[in-house]
């Protein structure tokens, strides 16, 4: 027969799509599951052969055939034993294993197997109860195939003594139904029920007994159980007839009630029953003993002790297999009389089950983004105890972003709670725990490795988002300047970062005509020789990225600077030379030592160290005739001349930088020694030569030039007479004390003035300046060249020099 419930009720949650990867048997896919409460009732009978129908699952359900194996269904069981398969084709429910009633559900009355059908898409689980019913597959069986009675002749017709009860492990109607016995004078059998429903039969004295006439009787007992067909078990009764004591053992109570764990150890203590016999002597002896109704399986868990009546543990207890056992005592004395009683023993629940935790589906690799409420894992506990010692409730630890919803009672799914980061926690061991509310409490725990799947939902990172490279001048193109490096947390590709230079400008060509990098490992490169004197700073875009699904990329600036390396020559800007002559200067006579005569003025296009310049002599005519500054290049005289040096003197100056290697310079400077003259025939006839040179464009320029030159020369005097005059005039300052002496072309004049404080006057054009201080004299000349428009100062006069050494008639002007 088969039974549908009435009511279904269901819930919805959501979840989202998760893939198992490995050896999984199936996937468990869901977008929106409904659970179903509610029961579907089969019933079978056991010993069923393979194949054989159950229910047709599609048509309780109300879903058709296709639909149902479209939805992709599962048969779950609590024990995790199978015993029946859904037919694919038809949706019909058969048996797959022999079944055993008698091996399954011992003496229990019921039998019922628990499945649950879970379908997907969405989820619905169907819980599902096949009944087994028993058939007659078992015959009746006797403890022993002798039964011995000892009946005191005495007794009067109609007593009733019991006899040994046949074991059917078969139930119901199929289970020992009556009791024959072969046909006599004196018995007969009366058939009584007790209080578990089980038929005893107990043998009925119709007739006085004579044991003189016969003292015993030897009779076939059979038991036969209501099956069809009926089965039966014999046993043979041997009843032996005893003289007469008319007193039976009494008991104290008729019932005795006890209890007892189901784990007691063996020999425990149980209980002690008492009897008394009113008789004496060896008619008042009497032994204790089970009846003949106490089953073998009692006989089994308890003994019973002949001369104390102490009842104790024999066998192992279970609370879950039996609650509660009615042993069947007697106490039989000589005669022999017989005293009966009952000892209900209850069994006391333990918790001696720890609860079982069966996983149904697991998926053991998940995404980083699956949205919170994926399924992870279904799962059922179970636990054997009753009660609340088989109350179980589940937990999972709180610092994982999961949690645990129940379906139906005792079954759970594990879903996520929260977006998970791979690159946070890649792997998750989800222990799972059971606690059931016995006292003390039994666990169990089931440990669920999950694995997160990588996603590109990290872009590389660069350690510094500019670098700032330094590289040598002149390097060498193709060598590796540099590398960067940037971090991918994701995995694979995911994490697989390339570089690559975006494209930008550099002074109207694109970066790439300049640098390349290497893609793997990011090393950059120079494609070029740089020269810090053009450019000396560059900057590079360089882009990280990897290789997901969209790719993600990061940029950093690489600034470049160039370094100045030591590879350019002092360039010597003055005295000027002309196609590589040196250049004339003319020293008068009476120039005194220390006094300026020239000075060189050098460049060096490098820079730092590199450009720090030195100067010193390194060929002399006469041997300490002039002195350079090592640093300043300025030219002095060293010894005081006299009117016979008329010759021409050779100074080649040297100047280096302060590089490694060191580069350097040379200039060569002609000094002519005249008799007072600012200018010599030679430069006279340079001069002329050069005029010569001069283009008409060039002759106007000079015109201009010279003639702005001699307006500014005459303010110029007229402003240092004026500044003499009042010298003069000046008490405090006495003309002895500090002259100074100017000749102007075509005229003899002498200016005494005190130069003021920290005044400097530019020396011929170069635009470098000479200091101007108390302790020196000068001697000041106008230039007679129409080109030159500053004046050139020949010396600065030795400080000790007394006033009447100069005179007008020293200062001699060319004609």
């Amino acid at each position: 027969m088969n039974a549908r419930t009435s009511n279904v009720c269901g819930t919805k949650s959501r979840a989202m799509v998760n893939t198992l990867i490995g050896g999984m048997y199936f996937i468990w896919l869901l977008l929106v599951s409904d659970v179903v409460s509610g029961q579907i009732r089969y019933s079978i009978p056991e010993e069923q052969e393979i194949g054989a129908f159950v229910g047709n699952i599609a048509e309780d359900l109300r879903i058709s055939v296709q639909e149902l194996s479209a939805r992709r269904f599962q048969l779950l069981s609590d024990d995790g034993k199978q015993y029946f398969e859904l037919n694919v084709e038809n949706a019909i429910l058969i048996v797959i294993e022999r079944i055993d009633r008698e091996q399954l559900c011992v003496e229990r009355l019921t039998c019922p197997i628990s499945i649950v059908l879970a379908v997907e898409n969405p989820m619905e689980m169907f819980p599902i109860e096949v009944e087994i019913r028993d058939v007659n597959d078992n015959s009746p069986t006797f403890p022993t195939s002798r039964l011995t009675l000892q009946i005191a002749e005495w007794v009067a017709p109609g007593t009733c003594f019991a006899l040994e009860s046949a074991y059917d492990p078969d139930v119901g109607t199929n289970t020992v139904s009556s009791y024959q016995i072969s046909s006599n004078e004196h018995f007969d059998l009366k058939m009584k029920t007790i209080n578990d429903g089980s038929k005893v039969a107990e043998l009925l004295l119709k007739k006085h007994l004579d044991r003189e006439r016969q003292s015993s009787f030897e009779l076939i007992l059979t038991a036969v159980d209501g099956g069809i067909p009926h089965r039966s078990g014999t046993a043979q009764v041997i009843i032996t007839i005893a003289d007469v004591n008319d007193n039976a053992p009494v008991f104290d109570l008729a019932i005795y009630k006890t209890s007892v764990l189901e784990t007691a150890p063996k020999d425990a203590f149980v209980i002690k029953i008492h009897a008394t016999d009113l008789d004496e002597g060896t008619n008042a002896e009497f032994k204790y003993s089970f009846s003949n109704y106490a089953s073998l399986r009692e006989r089994e868990l308890f003994s019973l002790n002949a001369e104390t009546g102490d009842i104790r543990v024999k066998g192992l207890l279970d609370f879950e297999a039996a609650d509660v056992y009615e042993l069947e005592v007697q106490a039989v004395d000589n005669a022999p009389n017989v005293g009966q009683a009952k000892v209900l023993v209850r069994i006391v629940d333990v918790n001696d089950n720890t609860p079982e935790i069966k996983l149904n589906s697991v998926i053991k690799i998940i995404a980083e983004d699956a949205a919170p409420g994926t399924v992870i894992a279904v799962f059922g506990v179970t636990d054997r105890d009753a009660g609340e010692n088989g109350h179980v409730r589940c937990h999972i630890p709180i610092n994982v972003p999961f949690k645990l919803q129940t379906t139906l009672r005792n079954h759970y799914k594990l879903v996520t709670t929260d977006m998970l980061d791979r690159e946070t926690v890649s792997l998750y061991n989800i222990s799972i725990s059971a606690w059931d509310a016995g006292s003390p409490a039994l666990s169990a725990n089931k440990t669920i490795v999950v694995f997160v799947s990588d996603i590109n939902d990290n872009a590389p990172r660069f350690m510094q988002s500019s670098y700032t490279v330094y590289l040598l001048e002149n390097n060498t193109p193709g060598a590796s300047i540099f590398s960067v490096t940037a971090l991918d947390p994701d995995l694979d590709q995911n994490g697989d970062v390339s570089y690559s230079i975006l494209e930008n400008r550099m002074h109207d060509m694109p970066a790439s005509a300049y640098f390349t990098i290497n893609s793997k490992n990011g090393s950059l490169y120079a494609l070029r020789s740089f020269d810090y004197e053009q450019l000396n700073k560059y900057q590079i875009k360089v882009q990280a990225q990897d290789a997901g699904f969209p790719p993600l990329s990061t940029n950093a600036v690489v600034n470049v600077i160039i370094l100045d390396q030591n590879d350019n020559a002092p360039l010597i800007i003055s005295p000027r030379t002309w196609n590589r002559s040196a250049q004339v200067e003319i020293m008068p006579q009476s120039i005194y030592p220390g006094c300026l005569v020239a000075k060189v003025v050098a460049n060096d296009a490098d820079s730092g160290q590199n450009a720090r310049l030195s100067y010193e002599l390194i060929e002399t005519a006469e041997r300490n005739l002039v002195t350079v500054g090592l640093y300043s290049g300025e030219i002095r005289t060293t010894p005081r001349f006299t009117e016979k040096d008329t010759t021409t003197k050779r100074v080649v100056v040297l100047v280096k930088d302060n590089g490694q290697p060191s580069l350097s310079s040379t200039v060569t400077i002609l000094f002519m020694m005249q008799a007072n003259v600012t200018e010599t025939s030679s430069e006279r006839r340079d001069h002329s030569k050069h005029n010569q040179q001069v283009s008409d464009l060039d002759m106007y320029l000079i015109i201009i030039f010279g003639s702005t030159s001699v307006i500014f020369l005459v303010t110029i005097i007229f402003l240092v007479i004026l500044m003499c005059k009042n010298v003069g005039n000046n008490t405090r300052y006495p003309s002895s004390t500090m002259y100074c002496c100017c000749t102007q072309r075509n005229s003899n004049a002498v200016f005494n003035r005190r130069p003021a404080q920290n005044e400097s006057l530019n020396y011929y054009g170069t635009g470098q300046t000479l200091p101007i201080s108390e302790t020196h004299r000068c001697t000041l000349r106008l230039s007679p060249e129409s080109s030159k428009s500053d004046f050139l100062f020949l010396k600065t006069c030795h400080p000790m020099l007394p006033v009447r050494d100069i005179t007008v008639s020293d200062i001699n002007m060319k004609k």
